[in-house]
Parts: structure tokens; C-alpha cells; sequence
């Protein structure tokens, strides 16, 4: 039993390391002790836990399990088990090394014709103060690679480097394969202590007190087979399988409703405004014809006042928006406002925004053709 215990103890601290490790670099954590804890842990004392490797294990803690499983798995176990290692390190190759979504003056026309603008999350004219290039639609300045983004994701620690509209296919591989080597990992260990357990041989019946304890005797001398090298590995697969695999759950379905996670913040700063009342919703043709006629008026007054008979000589003209082919288009605009009123003298144009349901997601083709772009990298 005691042995049982230590190996759950080693477990739990070994994963609460995984998710410091994995988590602890993100914005939202950076100011909290999980941030401190994976400035500890990564940047602090790394030297230390590979003295403690070199000690311990000769600097092979990498290959405990292999080297302790191999001797008891046949060859059809064995076969797999370089391609579910190397699926990892491969996918993670080609998403670190992606620098192809990162815009530059080179690429930045190209980038602007890849997405329209919808007036809600993304407008025109909005210019990088740091690269001094107008943003393009669906696209975000990272401060920790130092460039504009093409449909940023987010930056993501795993790999450092910005999660993109190329690499994102490559990022959701990473995820997936490293929950499949964990799962294949936490099998190949219960395909090697399940002979020793005999779970079926109990007289009890599971709600009985009888049956858990022979269930723990059984798994405490599984652990005593196994060792840490089999048993404790198995143990870390499957209590942090979750985290590759919740992850991946979340980012389809960022892709079911057709949005990065730079944009699902987005949305939920709207639905924040929609909640305090200050959000207000019109038609941008409607808007834009107002704001023209406006416009022309003052031009008219100003000219007439500066004694300019010929309104052309002096005219203003406003730079068109291009163009951008894409399957679905919409006419809404939204606005906020300090004080919960609907823009000054335009009172008419405006209706209370009370719900994202009034609002439409251009970028949101529906789900397989969501799909489909992610996989070809669009």
C-alpha cells in the first residue's frame, strides 16, 4: 500500500508540473503564482532537475518506459510505437518553423485580400503602431514574436511561436498526437499489468467494501510489478490526458462556430457591452449613406463660407474599402457608447444591441467548410 501511495503522490506532483509547464506562460496566468511557478520551474531550476536526472537515471528518465516495457510486449505492440513518438516532434517541427502568417511588408497586400472586413471585430484603417502597416481582417499584433499575425490564433508557449492561419492545422495535430501517444502509452501499460490484477475473481460485488479493497490489493500489487517505470507511466498518461485532449475539444469548437480564439474574446467584450446596455447595432450601407450626405452638407457650408462657388475644387473624398471575394457578406455595424445612448443625431439609425444573436459571423461558414480552410491551411 505504501508503495501504491507514493506512486499516486509522484503522479500528481508530475502532473501538476505538466500543466505548470504548458499553462503557466499564458497571458491570462502570467501575473498569478501558475505564471510565477513556470518561471520557477522553467527558467529557474531546469539546470537542477537535469542534475537530479543525471543522478537518478543516468539522463535516461526519457526512456524509462521503453526500457522497461519492451521485454514484455510482443512485436505487434512494438511496431506503432516509433511512428506514435515521432508524430509529436514532427508536427511540433512544422508548426514552430511556420513564419509564413506573420506579415510584412512583402506580404501585406496579399493578406489584405484574404479577408474582408465585417465592422464589428475587425475594421478598415486600423494601423499597427508597432509595425506600421494597416491590420488586416481577422489578424493581431504579437508582442512576444514582434510581428502582425494572419488570422491569429493565439501565441502559444508549446511550440513559441504564433498559432496562425497556416500552422494552426499543425498545431491541432500536436494536440492529437500527443493524447494518442498518451493513450497508447497508458494502454501498452494495462496490456502488461492486466494478467496481474484479476479483476474478475472477486466474490463481491462492486458496491461492497470487500471488492474495493481486493480492487486496491490488486492494482498495489500491479505497482509493485510495474515499478515506476511501467506503472508510474501509465498513471502520468492517463491523469493528464485530459489536457492535450480538452484542449483539442475547445478548438473544434472554436471551428464549429468559425472563429480564432483572438475573436472569441472579441465576441465576449460585445456580449459585455449587450449586457451593460451600451451596444448599439445598424445596417452600414444606411450609416455610411447618413455619414456621406453629412458630410457633403459641411463641405458645402465650409466652401460657402470661404467663397468657393464650385463645390469640386475643394471636395473630399473618402478611399473605397477593397474588395474581397468571400461566401458571405452582411450589412451590420456595431457601435458602443459611453453612456448607453445611441450615437448623437442618428438616434434613428440605431437599435439596442441586446444579444450576439442579432449578430451575424461572416467568417463562420458552418462547420465542415470551417473544417475543410483549417485543414488546407486558408
Amino acid at each position: 500500500m505504501i508503495a501504491f501511495r507514493n506512486t499516486i503522490i509522484a503522479v500528481v506532483v508530475i502532473s501538476l508540473f505538466t500543466f505548470i509547464a504548458l499553462f503557466g506562460r499564458l497571458p491570462a496566468l502570467r501575473k498569478t503564482p501558475i505564471g510565477f511557478s513556470h518561471r520557477l520551474l522553467c527558467i529557474y531550476v531546469p539546470n537542477g532537475f537535469r542534475r537530479v536526472d543525471a543522478r537518478y537515471t543516468g539522463g535516461r528518465s526519457a526512456t524509462l518506459f521503453l526500457r522497461a516495457a519492451l521485454p514484455h510486449l510482443e512485436t505487434k505492440f512494438i511496431l506503432p510505437i516509433p511512428i506514435v513518438l515521432l508524430a509529436p516532434y514532427t508536427f511540433t517541427y512544422l508548426c514552430v518553423t511556420s513564419t509564413v502568417d506573420h506579415i510584412t511588408p512583402a506580404n501585406h497586400a496579399a493578406a489584405m485580400r484574404t479577408y474582408p472586413y465585417d465592422h464589428i471585430l475587425f475594421r478598415p484603417d486600423n494601423v499597427c503602431r508597432t509595425c506600421n502597416l494597416v491590420k488586416p481582417a481577422r489578424s493581431k499584433h504579437c508582442s512576444l514574436c514582434g510581428v502582425c499575425v494572419a488570422r491569429c490564433d493565439h501565441h502559444c508557449a508549446w511550440v513559441n511561436n504564433c498559432v496562425g492561419r497556416h500552422n494552426y492545422r499543425w498545431f491541432l495535430l500536436v494536440l492529437l498526437s500527443i493524447g494518442i501517444v498518451e493513450i497508447y502509452g497508458a494502454y501498452l501499460c494495462w496490456h502488461i499489468l492486466s494478467p496481474h490484477l484479476h479483476l474478475g475473481n472477486s466474490k463481491h460485488g462492486w458496491l461492497k467494501k470487500q471488492y474495493w479493497a481486493e480492487l486496491g490489493n490488486a492494482f498495489v500489487f500491479a505497482m509493485s510489478i510495474g515499478g515506476i517505470g511501467i506503472s508510474g507511466v501509465g498513471l502520468l498518461a492517463v491523469t493528464t490526458l485530459p489536457l492535450p485532449f480538452a484542449l483539442f475539444g475547445y478548438h473544434v469548437y472554436l471551428i464549429w462556430a468559425g472563429m480564432t480564439t483572438n475573436e472569441s474574446a472579441k465576441w465576449a467584450d460585445w456580449r459585455d457591452d449587450m449586457t451593460d446596455g451600451v451596444a448599439w447595432i445598424g445596417k452600414k450601407s444606411v450609416v455610411d449613406a447618413y455619414n456621406k450626405e453629412r458630410k457633403a452638407r459641411q463641405l458645402r457650408s465650409r466652401n460657402r463660407a470661404s467663397g468657393i462657388k464650385n463645390d469640386d475644387l475643394a471636395s473630399e473624398s473618402e478611399e473605397e474599402e477593397e474588395y474581397v471575394p468571400w461566401p458571405r457578406i452582411s450589412d451590420q455595424v456595431l457601435v458602443s457608447t459611453t453612456d448607453g445612448k445611441a450615437p448623437t443625431g442618428q438616434e434613428h439609425l440605431w437599435e439596442k444591441a441586446t444579444s450576439l444573436d442579432m449578430v451575424e459571423n461572416i467568417y463562420d461558414l458552418g462547420f465542415w467548410r470551417n473544417f475543410i480552410a483549417v485543414l488546407q491551411g486558408k
